[in-house]
């Protein structure tokens, strides 16, 4: 009932094991996994009737699944494991390793961490981290203290948020950013963008992101790494 707990579903059920998605795996614009994968499957659209239709052993919850949902399903006596925001690497591993042990499948989480650290040290760079920020079409940059960060830090960025008095995910408005670039600016990839951004000062770097690739952790982060470098490397770094 979660598009991030989908993206580890896929990843580490057994074939057959997975009943149906969250009807956002199935659309481009919000899928954080194959959106093909997930209609092949099917999805659902997070209603408890819905949901019990298809006689689930388990079901994977979000923070915004209805309490009166999830009450539903406890009374029915349906296991529900509940899916959080990971605001760290740590975080992000533990809860790949809470879903596969869930589906009966601890080694499939264990695998999958094991790619995520290798997809992290493969994007990892030599010599000092390049100074930048990620910053959403609505003006929003992840802080210091996110997950996003953190595989910042681990690909060789440094995010400049704490430089510009900004919080965990805040909004940097564009006089800011114009006056104070940062040397590599990551910005959305679906839109050309306000035209300021032209004006920022020589050094600075624009280079498209995909931010739908800041929405989960789990396999999505090897996919950021990924992403994070071939930028870095874009901006001149090496």
């Amino acid at each position: 009932m979660n598009p991030c707990a989908d993206s580890i579903l896929a990843e580490v059920a057994a074939p057959g094991q997975v009943a149906a998605f969250s009807h956002w795996s199935a659309d481009p614009d919000a899928t954080s996994m194959d959106p093909e994968r997930a209609r092949a499957t099917g999805v659902h659209h997070g209603t408890a009737e819905e949901v019990l239709r298809l006689a689930p052993d388990l079901v994977l919850a979000g923070a915004h699944t209805p309490a009166a949902t999830r009450a539903v399903f406890a009374r029915l006596g349906i296991p529900v494991v509940q899916v959080g925001v990971p605001a760290s690497l740590a975080e992000s591993h533990a809860e790949v390793r809470a879903i596969a042990r869930a589906l009966g499948r601890p080694e499939a989480g264990e695998a999958l961490v094991a790619r995520i650290e290798a997809a992290l040290a493969s994007a990892a760079a030599p010599g000092p981290p390049v100074p930048a920020l990620v910053r959403t079409a609505a003006g929003v940059v992840p802080g210091d203290a996110t997950l996003v960060s953190q595989v910042m830090a681990r690909v060789g960025l440094a995010n400049q948020s704490a430089r510009l008095g900004l919080a965990s995910w805040d909004v940097l408005p564009l006089e800011t950013l114009v006056r104070r670039p940062p040397r590599l600016l990551l910005a959305d990839a679906r839109g050309p963008g306000h035209p300021v951004l032209a004006a920022l000062a020589p050094s600075s770097g624009v280079v498209p992101l995909d931010m739908r690739l800041l929405n989960c952790g789990g396999p999505t982060i090897a996919r950021l790494a990924q992403a994070l470098a071939v930028a870095r490397t874009g901006a001149g770094a090496p």
